[in-house]
Protein backbone atom coordinates (compact mmCIF):
# COMPACT_ATOMS: atom_id res chain seq x y z
CA UNK A 1 0.00 0.00 0.00
CA UNK A 2 1.09 3.65 -1.31
CA UNK A 3 1.36 6.46 1.48
CA UNK A 4 0.23 8.52 -1.28
CA UNK A 5 -1.09 8.44 -4.37
CA UNK A 6 -1.34 11.55 -6.42
CA UNK A 7 -4.44 10.94 -8.81
CA UNK A 8 -3.67 14.03 -11.32
CA UNK A 9 -0.27 14.93 -12.96
CA UNK A 10 -1.00 18.46 -14.16
CA UNK A 11 0.51 21.12 -12.34
CA UNK A 12 -1.15 20.76 -8.95
CA UNK A 13 -0.61 17.28 -8.53
CA UNK A 14 3.04 17.68 -9.98
CA UNK A 15 3.59 20.07 -7.42
CA UNK A 16 2.58 18.49 -4.57
CA UNK A 17 4.74 15.12 -5.69
CA UNK A 18 7.59 17.49 -5.29
CA UNK A 19 7.15 18.83 -2.25
CA UNK A 20 6.16 14.94 -0.52
CA UNK A 21 9.04 13.44 -2.67
CA UNK A 22 11.41 16.09 -0.43
CA UNK A 23 10.09 14.81 2.91
CA UNK A 24 12.51 11.53 1.58
CA UNK A 25 10.25 9.10 3.77
CA UNK A 26 7.09 8.85 2.07
CA UNK A 27 6.24 6.34 -0.88
CA UNK A 28 4.13 8.31 -3.12
CA UNK A 29 2.81 7.42 -6.74
CA UNK A 30 1.65 10.24 -9.37
CA UNK A 31 -0.83 8.43 -11.82
CA UNK A 32 -2.29 10.77 -14.75
CA UNK A 33 -4.12 10.22 -17.95
CA UNK A 34 -2.19 13.12 -19.41
CA UNK A 35 -5.20 14.59 -21.22
CA UNK A 36 -5.41 17.84 -18.79
CA UNK A 37 -5.44 21.09 -19.56
CA UNK A 38 -1.76 22.14 -18.98
CA UNK A 39 -0.90 19.30 -21.65
CA UNK A 40 -2.44 21.77 -24.28
CA UNK A 41 -2.04 25.31 -22.73
CA UNK A 42 1.19 27.06 -25.39
CA UNK A 43 1.93 29.74 -23.59
CA UNK A 44 1.43 30.89 -19.90
CA UNK A 45 1.90 34.35 -19.11
CA UNK A 46 1.33 35.65 -15.71
CA UNK A 47 3.48 33.36 -13.77
CA UNK A 48 6.34 35.19 -11.99
CA UNK A 49 10.00 34.49 -14.22
CA UNK A 50 8.36 33.73 -17.25
CA UNK A 51 7.59 37.27 -18.97
CA UNK A 52 7.61 35.69 -22.69
CA UNK A 53 5.49 32.66 -21.34
CA UNK A 54 6.37 29.38 -21.12
CA UNK A 55 3.98 25.96 -22.34
CA UNK A 56 2.36 23.50 -19.94
CA UNK A 57 4.49 20.43 -21.38
CA UNK A 58 7.74 22.65 -20.34
CA UNK A 59 6.16 22.85 -16.98
CA UNK A 60 5.19 19.27 -16.87
CA UNK A 61 8.39 17.94 -18.17
CA UNK A 62 10.34 19.89 -15.70
CA UNK A 63 8.59 18.35 -12.97
CA UNK A 64 8.87 15.23 -14.23
CA UNK A 65 12.31 15.58 -14.58
CA UNK A 66 12.16 16.46 -10.66
CA UNK A 67 10.13 14.13 -9.48
CA UNK A 68 12.47 11.37 -10.93
CA UNK A 69 15.28 12.93 -8.30
CA UNK A 70 13.01 11.88 -5.68
CA UNK A 71 12.22 8.38 -7.01
CA UNK A 72 8.42 9.43 -7.37
CA UNK A 73 7.07 6.74 -10.50
CA UNK A 74 4.41 7.85 -12.29
CA UNK A 75 2.18 5.93 -13.99
CA UNK A 76 -0.38 6.57 -17.04
CA UNK A 77 -3.72 5.47 -16.69
CA UNK A 78 -7.00 6.86 -15.44
CA UNK A 79 -8.70 6.32 -12.75
CA UNK A 80 -12.23 5.14 -13.12
CA UNK A 81 -13.22 4.11 -9.80
CA UNK A 82 -12.44 5.00 -6.15
CA UNK A 83 -13.82 3.62 -2.66
CA UNK A 84 -12.71 3.47 0.74
CA UNK A 85 -11.21 0.54 2.37
CA UNK A 86 -12.63 -0.95 5.75
CA UNK A 87 -9.57 -1.35 7.11
CA UNK A 88 -8.66 2.31 6.38
CA UNK A 89 -6.92 3.92 3.00
CA UNK A 90 -8.19 3.42 -0.65
CA UNK A 91 -8.70 1.79 -3.42
CA UNK A 92 -8.37 2.94 -6.82
CA UNK A 93 -9.51 1.13 -10.12
CA UNK A 94 -8.12 2.00 -13.51
CA UNK A 95 -8.89 1.73 -17.19
CA UNK A 96 -5.86 -0.21 -17.55
CA UNK A 97 -7.07 -3.21 -14.83
CA UNK A 98 -4.87 -2.09 -12.35
CA UNK A 99 -5.87 -1.20 -8.55
CA UNK A 100 -3.68 0.64 -6.78
CA UNK A 101 -4.19 1.32 -2.92
CA UNK A 102 -2.87 4.44 -0.82
CA UNK A 103 -3.19 5.43 2.90
CA UNK A 104 -3.94 9.10 1.50
CA UNK A 105 -5.28 10.19 -1.71
CA UNK A 106 -5.00 13.79 -3.68
CA UNK A 107 -7.26 14.27 -6.18
CA UNK A 108 -6.08 16.78 -8.82
CA UNK A 109 -8.18 16.00 -11.99
CA UNK A 110 -8.17 19.53 -12.93
CA UNK A 111 -11.05 20.77 -14.89
CA UNK A 112 -11.23 20.24 -18.93
CA UNK A 113 -12.61 23.55 -21.04
CA UNK A 114 -15.36 22.56 -23.50
CA UNK A 115 -13.41 23.30 -26.73
CA UNK A 116 -14.85 23.58 -30.27
CA UNK A 117 -14.42 20.55 -32.61
CA UNK A 118 -11.96 22.97 -34.79
CA UNK A 119 -8.51 21.21 -34.88
CA UNK A 120 -6.89 24.55 -36.42
CA UNK A 121 -7.51 26.29 -33.17
CA UNK A 122 -5.55 23.61 -30.50
CA UNK A 123 -1.85 25.06 -31.57
CA UNK A 124 -3.52 28.81 -30.91
CA UNK A 125 -4.34 27.51 -27.31
CA UNK A 126 -2.10 30.37 -24.88
CA UNK A 127 -0.62 32.00 -28.08
CA UNK A 128 -3.62 33.90 -29.55
CA UNK A 129 -6.74 31.47 -28.66
CA UNK A 130 -7.54 32.06 -24.67
CA UNK A 131 -9.67 30.15 -22.14
CA UNK A 132 -9.31 32.29 -19.31
CA UNK A 133 -10.10 36.34 -19.01
CA UNK A 134 -7.90 36.06 -15.51
CA UNK A 135 -4.76 34.39 -17.16
CA UNK A 136 -5.15 36.00 -20.57
CA UNK A 137 -7.33 39.05 -21.00
CA UNK A 138 -4.21 41.82 -21.09
CA UNK A 139 -2.98 39.32 -24.60
CA UNK A 140 -6.38 41.05 -26.50
CA UNK A 141 -5.88 44.74 -24.85
CA UNK A 142 -6.52 47.01 -27.87
CA UNK A 143 -6.86 44.19 -30.33
CA UNK A 144 -9.61 42.33 -32.78
CA UNK A 145 -11.06 39.85 -31.17
CA UNK A 146 -13.40 37.43 -31.93
CA UNK A 147 -15.37 35.60 -28.78
CA UNK A 148 -16.57 32.08 -30.52
CA UNK A 149 -19.12 31.07 -27.98
CA UNK A 150 -22.55 29.50 -26.77
CA UNK A 151 -25.50 31.87 -25.67
CA UNK A 152 -25.17 33.50 -22.22
CA UNK A 153 -21.40 31.78 -21.37
CA UNK A 154 -19.92 33.38 -24.24
CA UNK A 155 -21.78 36.91 -24.25
CA UNK A 156 -20.56 37.06 -20.38
CA UNK A 157 -17.27 36.13 -21.52
CA UNK A 158 -17.64 39.10 -24.16
CA UNK A 159 -18.61 41.82 -21.79
CA UNK A 160 -15.77 40.76 -19.06
CA UNK A 161 -13.20 41.21 -22.10
CA UNK A 162 -14.79 44.80 -23.15
CA UNK A 163 -12.19 45.80 -20.29
CA UNK A 164 -9.13 45.28 -22.74
CA UNK A 165 -10.73 46.09 -25.88
CA UNK A 166 -13.28 47.74 -27.82
CA UNK A 167 -12.73 45.51 -30.77
CA UNK A 168 -14.89 42.48 -30.60
CA UNK A 169 -17.09 40.38 -31.84
CA UNK A 170 -19.21 37.75 -30.53
CA UNK A 171 -20.15 34.82 -32.85
CA UNK A 172 -22.72 32.55 -30.91
CA UNK A 173 -22.77 28.82 -31.64
CA UNK A 174 -25.95 27.68 -29.77
CA UNK A 175 -27.14 25.23 -31.80
CA UNK A 176 -30.59 26.09 -31.63
CA UNK A 177 -32.31 29.95 -31.13
CA UNK A 178 -33.53 28.86 -27.77
CA UNK A 179 -30.11 28.44 -26.66
CA UNK A 180 -28.65 31.79 -27.86
CA UNK A 181 -27.81 34.52 -25.91
CA UNK A 182 -31.00 36.08 -23.62
CA UNK A 183 -32.26 39.23 -24.12
CA UNK A 184 -30.93 41.03 -21.56
CA UNK A 185 -27.50 39.95 -22.71
CA UNK A 186 -27.65 41.07 -26.21
CA UNK A 187 -28.79 44.62 -24.93
CA UNK A 188 -26.00 44.85 -22.96
CA UNK A 189 -23.70 43.66 -26.41
CA UNK A 190 -24.75 46.18 -27.76
CA UNK A 191 -24.74 48.86 -25.19
CA UNK A 192 -21.16 48.07 -25.20
CA UNK A 193 -20.26 48.00 -28.69
CA UNK A 194 -19.82 44.67 -29.24
CA UNK A 195 -20.91 43.14 -32.29
CA UNK A 196 -23.09 39.75 -32.04
CA UNK A 197 -23.69 36.82 -34.60
CA UNK A 198 -25.29 33.90 -34.85
CA UNK A 199 -23.95 31.04 -36.76
CA UNK A 200 -24.06 27.57 -34.92
CA UNK A 201 -21.57 26.41 -37.85
CA UNK A 202 -18.25 27.27 -38.99
CA UNK A 203 -17.33 27.13 -42.52
CA UNK A 204 -13.50 27.66 -41.46
CA UNK A 205 -10.97 28.56 -39.33
CA UNK A 206 -7.71 30.58 -40.51
CA UNK A 207 -5.24 29.55 -38.12
CA UNK A 208 -2.10 28.08 -38.40
CA UNK A 209 0.42 25.11 -37.04
CA UNK A 210 2.65 27.91 -35.66
CA UNK A 211 -0.33 29.59 -33.07
CA UNK A 212 -1.05 32.66 -35.32
CA UNK A 213 -4.82 32.88 -35.17
CA UNK A 214 -6.98 35.14 -38.11
CA UNK A 215 -10.47 34.57 -38.17
CA UNK A 216 -13.08 32.37 -39.02
CA UNK A 217 -15.16 32.30 -42.55
CA UNK A 218 -19.24 31.55 -41.47
CA UNK A 219 -21.11 29.50 -43.49
CA UNK A 220 -22.52 32.02 -45.78
CA UNK A 221 -18.74 32.94 -46.60
CA UNK A 222 -18.40 36.01 -44.51
CA UNK A 223 -15.00 36.28 -43.12
CA UNK A 224 -14.36 37.85 -39.86
CA UNK A 225 -10.94 39.17 -39.35
CA UNK A 226 -9.55 39.20 -35.95
CA UNK A 227 -5.96 37.91 -34.42
CA UNK A 228 -7.33 36.91 -31.34
CA UNK A 229 -9.91 34.57 -29.47
CA UNK A 230 -11.57 33.79 -27.00
CA UNK A 231 -13.20 30.36 -26.53
CA UNK A 232 -16.58 30.63 -23.83
CA UNK A 233 -19.09 27.54 -24.88
CA UNK A 234 -20.16 26.67 -21.16
CA UNK A 235 -20.31 23.46 -19.69
CA UNK A 236 -16.65 22.66 -18.74
CA UNK A 237 -16.23 19.42 -17.20
CA UNK A 238 -15.27 19.23 -13.77
CA UNK A 239 -13.30 16.25 -13.02
CA UNK A 240 -14.55 15.41 -9.34
CA UNK A 241 -16.68 11.96 -9.92
CA UNK A 242 -13.88 10.19 -7.62
CA UNK A 243 -14.31 12.56 -4.90
CA UNK A 244 -18.19 11.74 -5.14
CA UNK A 245 -17.56 8.13 -5.63
CA UNK A 246 -15.82 8.38 -1.83
CA UNK A 247 -18.88 10.65 -0.79
CA UNK A 248 -17.03 13.90 -0.82
CA UNK A 249 -18.87 17.06 0.01
CA UNK A 250 -18.99 18.97 -3.49
CA UNK A 251 -20.29 22.61 -4.26
CA UNK A 252 -23.07 22.87 -6.88
CA UNK A 253 -20.99 23.60 -9.65
CA UNK A 254 -19.13 20.49 -8.63
CA UNK A 255 -16.20 21.50 -7.48
CA UNK A 256 -14.69 19.50 -4.48
CA UNK A 257 -14.92 21.26 -1.32
CA UNK A 258 -11.90 21.30 0.99
CA UNK A 259 -11.00 22.63 3.91
CA UNK A 260 -9.27 26.10 3.17
CA UNK A 261 -5.98 25.80 5.21
CA UNK A 262 -5.38 21.83 5.00
CA UNK A 263 -7.24 21.22 1.55
CA UNK A 264 -8.68 18.30 2.71
CA UNK A 265 -12.02 16.70 1.60
CA UNK A 266 -14.96 16.44 3.95
CA UNK A 267 -13.44 12.55 3.73
CA UNK A 268 -10.88 11.81 6.31
CA UNK A 269 -7.66 10.97 4.19
CA UNK A 270 -8.86 12.66 0.84
CA UNK A 271 -7.31 15.73 -0.07
CA UNK A 272 -8.03 18.04 -3.27
CA UNK A 273 -5.98 20.24 -4.85
CA UNK A 274 -6.15 22.79 -8.36
CA UNK A 275 -8.68 23.62 -10.59
CA UNK A 276 -10.67 20.69 -9.64
CA UNK A 277 -11.39 22.54 -6.19
CA UNK A 278 -11.05 26.19 -6.47
CA UNK A 279 -11.90 26.53 -9.80
CA UNK A 280 -9.00 29.94 -10.44
CA UNK A 281 -7.75 28.86 -13.52
CA UNK A 282 -3.93 29.99 -12.75
CA UNK A 283 -1.32 27.69 -12.08
CA UNK A 284 0.41 29.64 -9.82
CA UNK A 285 -2.72 28.50 -7.72
CA UNK A 286 -2.31 25.09 -8.97
CA UNK A 287 0.82 24.92 -7.51
CA UNK A 288 0.21 26.32 -4.03
CA UNK A 289 -2.83 24.52 -4.07
CA UNK A 290 -1.02 21.36 -4.06
CA UNK A 291 2.28 22.24 -2.26
CA UNK A 292 -0.35 23.02 1.02
CA UNK A 293 -2.24 19.95 0.50
CA UNK A 294 1.09 18.14 0.26
CA UNK A 295 2.45 19.35 3.34
CA UNK A 296 -0.63 18.34 5.32
CA UNK A 297 -0.96 14.98 3.97
CA UNK A 298 2.52 14.60 5.13
CA UNK A 299 1.51 15.57 8.82
CA UNK A 300 -1.32 13.06 8.25
CA UNK A 301 1.08 10.64 7.62
CA UNK A 302 3.68 11.24 10.46
CA UNK A 303 0.57 11.04 12.83
CA UNK A 304 -0.38 7.69 11.01
CA UNK A 305 3.06 6.18 12.07
CA UNK A 306 3.07 7.16 15.82
CA UNK A 307 -0.34 6.00 16.14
Amino acid sequence: MMDCIIVGGGIAGLQAAIQLGRYAIHNVLVIDAGDGRSAICRSYKNLLGFPEGVSGETLRKAGLSQLAAYGIEIVTDTILEARSLPEGGFELHGGNGRAYRAKTLLIATGVMDRLPDYPELRPCLGLTVFVCPDCDGYEIRGRRTLVLGAGDAGARMALTLRTWTDQLIYVDQADEPRRTAGPDLLNQLAAASIAYRQEPALQRVDADCDGNFRGVTLQDGTVIEADRAFVAYGGNEVKSSLAKQLGAKLHENSHIWNDPRSKMTSVPGVWAAGDVAVHSEQVSIAMGEGAQAAIWIHKTLLDMRRA
